[in-house]
């Protein structure tokens, strides 16, 4: 089974990303985010290139399916 982490990003300064936030986004194959743009701006900013996948109040009932079967699969998501 996979694992499915939570990592806190920076409010306001990139450089304020910790180390450990950074290297789990920077092993794992998708990462899940409310907002994919300001994501993608940060994910730039640490030089790693997960795919991106939009999760928020309005897809989530549609996306999480998809979400459980990747991670039971043994896929890692953050």
């Amino acid at each position: 089974m996979g694992t499915l982490y939570i990592v806190s990003t920076p409010i306001g300064n990139l450089d304020d990303i910790s180390i450990r936030a950074k290297k789990i986004l920077g092993s794992v194959s998708t990462v899940l985010a409310e907002d994919t743009r300001q994501s993608r701006i940060l994910l730039n900013h640490i030089a790693v290139s997960p795919r991106l996948v939009a999760f928020h109040d309005f897809n989530k009932e549609k996306v999480t399916p998809a979400i459980i079967a990747s991670l039971k699969e043994n896929s890692d998501m953050r």
